[in-house]
């Protein structure tokens, strides 16, 4: 297979995919060798060229930039470790500046499905790489939108993670404290794959950080969970109806799978969004590489260059000043966070020919990121995916975007968004069944609320349970496994409650009562309510009831 991928970019032409390639020799030695137990075990992968390689110059899109690197990239280093094979490393928007793929002189990379329209970038070779089915992922970078653009483009996954999961040391930075490692796939779970073995705390990163405890709890993703959209005047396609229709059929998507559609305003994130170009972020960019173009000419693209020394002009007082109106926008978005669980966005408004996008590079550009440049400003995650494609063949995508540290939500909700086969965890939470004062409209049922528990499902318990009405006050069910027993099953509610939520929960449970492990009636496991059994000895057998609101309410009826 190795000699196979290798023959067909010698076919086709190194550039303007690649900027430089592994060696076959190795290549194949190493895919011989992998140890198959793995998680990567033989799987082909790209890496843009501002990732450090060992023996492979790094280039950042600038041929007089190129340096050759001592030590390969810790992100890099974990997927090799992980068992995955380098095919090479992928051209790029120079000091990945830009989101259209044009602005290399190793070539301008075009969408996979029609020549004449951009790959978008800055992540273009990486993204092209995937499509052309050259490896099963890359690695790309995202800062305003260079992972997930490229991907809308070519019909990808691309999963642009919570700042700091994947360590950047070792990649050449555009606005560091900003910057993420981006992953292309072809579906959200070889991506979701790639990301459990990528991420690591990296002490070698100032910025690298760990998820802390209950970040990333998403006890809504297996049950219907609230997505935000903007209000239809805050929307823009640019004039590209086919692109809003297929956003449409991407709400209605959402809705299909249990998704309950909340209106937002996006003023407050597309002022954020502003900030990034339009602000003393630029002069992060200077301080990467600015030296350096104030003194280089060699292969140096002009429309990158006047961007990055522009940067030089704001002072550390406007830095300040931003920072501050940052703030105030989180606190203000926080208003909208609290309104949805995930939003869904086009990943573009629309996509643009190469020959528009030379006509006017700097306004097209700040199109295409109309709806990406605020999320890293705005410290969530997102992942772009396919959105179908309009009638002339070019695909369009829209993104799932999330709190910081809602990765493996968004990955999860992806692979449900594709039709992909999905298992039955939900990221960070307990699975608890209730079956009495809990129960959704009892007493005691806010004790879950508060806890941003979520409903997950009414079923009923395995046909060996009984249920009692003890003698407590206020009264309470007790439910009791009874092996040589053979009933109906007892109608219980699966709750998602957070894993720091939990231990908290159960501290609150007064005897006879007790947290012990249930089983469904479809033979799985969850955590639930269980009784002493010394509490039922002269308690009423309510088990005929099947369930404990049933027996309420026949005792209402009664009366």
């Amino acid at each position: 297979m190795i000699h196979e991928i290798f023959a067909r970019i010698r076919a086709e032409g190194e550039r303007p995919v690649w900027i430089s390639l592994a060696a076959e020799a190795l290549a194949v030695a190493r895919s011989g060798s992998v140890d198959r137990a793995l998680p990567l075990a033989g799987v082909t992968f790209a890496v843009k060229d501002n990732f450090d390689v060992a023996g492979m110059h790094t280039t950042a899109g600038c041929p007089s930039f190129s340096y050759m690197p001592e030590r390969t990239a810790p992100v890099v280093q974990r997927l090799f470790d992980g068992g995955a094979i380098l095919i090479g490393k992928t051209n790029m928007d120079q000091f990945a500046t830009g989101l259209v793929g044009t602005r290399s002189p190793y070539g301008a990379c075009s969408s996979v499905f029609d020549p004449r329209y951009i790959s978008g970038g800055s992540s273009s070779g990486s993204a092209v790489a995937v499509a052309k089915s050259f490896c099963a992922f890359s690695l790309g970078t995202d800062t305003a939108g260079s992972g997930r653009v490229p991907a809308a483009f070519n019909n990808l996954v691309g999963l642009k993670p919570t700042r700091g999961l994947l360590s950047t040391t070792g990649v050449v930075p555009a606005c560091r404290s900003l910057d993420c490692v981006s992953i292309f796939a072809r579906t959200a779970q070889q991506a979701r794959a790639v990301w459990h073995v990528a991420k690591a705390v990296d002490l070698t990163d100032p910025y690298s950080r760990a998820i802390p405890p209950g970040a990333g709890a998403a006890p809504w993703v297996k049950g219907p969970f609230r997505f935000g959209v903007p209000k239809d005047d805050q929307l823009q396609f640019f004039g590209d109806a086919e692109a809003l229709a297929l956003y449409r059929q991407a709400i209605e998507r959402l809705e299909t799978l249990g998704g309950i559609r909340s209106i937002i305003d996006f003023s407050v994130f597309r002022d954020a969004a502003d900030l990034l170009y339009s602000g003393p972020w630029v002069a992060e960019r200077f301080a990467a590489v600015g030296e350096f173009l104030s003194h280089a000419t060699e292969g140096v693209n002009e429309t990158v260059k006047n961007i990055i020394l522009g940067g030089a002009k704001y002072s550390a007082a406007d830095a300040f000043r931003s920072m501050y109106r940052l703030e105030a926008m989180k606190q203000q978005a926080a208003e909208q966070w609290a309104q949805m669980d995930v939003m869904l966005l086009p990943t573009t408004g629309t996509i643009y020919t190469r020959e528009a996008v030379d006509a006017d590079p700097v306004r097209l550009n700040t199109n295409l990121g109309f709806y990406t440049n605020f999320v890293n400003l705005m410290d969530l995650a997102a992942i772009a995916v396919p959105g179908g494609f309009r009638p002339n063949g070019l695909p369009f995508g829209v993104s799932l975007i999330g709190p910081a540290f809602s990765d493996e939500a968004l990955l999860a909700l992806a692979s449900r968004y594709l039709g992909e086969p999905t298992d039955e965890n939900i990221p960070n939470c307990v699975l608890l069944a209730v079956a009495g004062a809990h129960l959704s409209g009892q007493p005691l049922n806010h004790e879950l609320t508060s806890r941003n528990a979520r409903l997950v499902k009414t079923c009923r318990t395995a046909t060996d349970y009984r249920l009692y009405a003890l003698h407590t006050t206020p009264q309470k069910p007790g439910m009791v496994r009874d092996p040589a027993f053979k009933g109906g099953g007892i109608e219980v509610e699966v709750w998602a409650i957070p894993e720091h939520e939990f231990g908290s929960f159960v501290a609150g449970i007064p005897g006879p009562l007790g947290i012990g492990t249930l089983t469904l009636d479809d033979g799985s496991s969850v955590k639930g309510f269980i009784c002493e059994p010394a509490a039922i000895a002269g308690a009423e057998d309510i088990t005929r009831f099947g369930g404990w609101r049933a027996y309420r309410n026949a005792g209402k009826m009664g009366s």
